[in-house]
């Protein structure tokens, strides 16, 4: 049987699959999300998220490959989904573009991030909404990580768009290696 590459062995892909990722999320536009009652847009300011972390620093590209992986099972978790996990909500000083000019104002912004496992992959989704305007996907990341709880190293023997293995033993003690990322 063909074993497929581990995120380490497909990061020489990475021009290729970060394209693919572009492709794939294009077609995405919006989904009606039940949980919001309301549609959900896919902007590029979702998908730079993805890529980006701040203005103009990247984020480590085994760590954008593994997001990229997971745009499908993040649109599915967004149709399917009756329920979110978490809600914020806070004003942020933020500059908007007004009449041309760019300057201060606070800005009412609500987040909610759906959690949920999906092809035994446990995938944390986030959309925002600032003031009144359209409810936007923000990100998707692995959700192997809580306060109270040492990191998961998976990231190192995940492969493709799953687990390596389908034996829940075998994943169970992939999980429990600590290494911080």
């Amino acid at each position: 049987m063909h074993q497929k590459k581990t995120i380490n062995e497909r990061i020489s892909d990475y021009d290729q699959i970060k394209q693919a990722a572009i492709d794939l999320y294009a077609t995405f536009i919006s989904v009606n999300c039940p949980a919001l009652n309301q549609k959900v847009f896919f902007t590029s300011e979702g998908f730079n998220h993805l890529v980006y972390f701040a203005p103009k620093k990247m984020r480590d590209k085994k760590v954008q490959i593994l997001r990229f992986d997971m745009l499908e099972k993040a649109k599915y978790i967004l149709e399917t989904s009756t329920t979110f996990q978490e809600y914020d909500e806070e004003i942020i000083n933020k500059r908007v573009n007004r009449n041309g000019h760019w300057v201060p104002r606070n800005v009412f912004v609500r987040c909610w991030g759906f959690v949920a496992i999906v092809q035994k992959f446990r995938v944390k989704v986030v959309v925002t909404q600032e003031g009144n305007g359209a409810i936007k996907f923000l990100s998707v990341a692995p959700a192997w990580f809580t306060r109270n709880y040492r990191d998961i190293k998976i990231i190192e023997t995940s492969v493709g768009k799953g687990l390596k293995v389908s034996d829940d033993d075998e994943v169970l003690k992939n999980a429990t290696v600590s290494d911080a990322l």
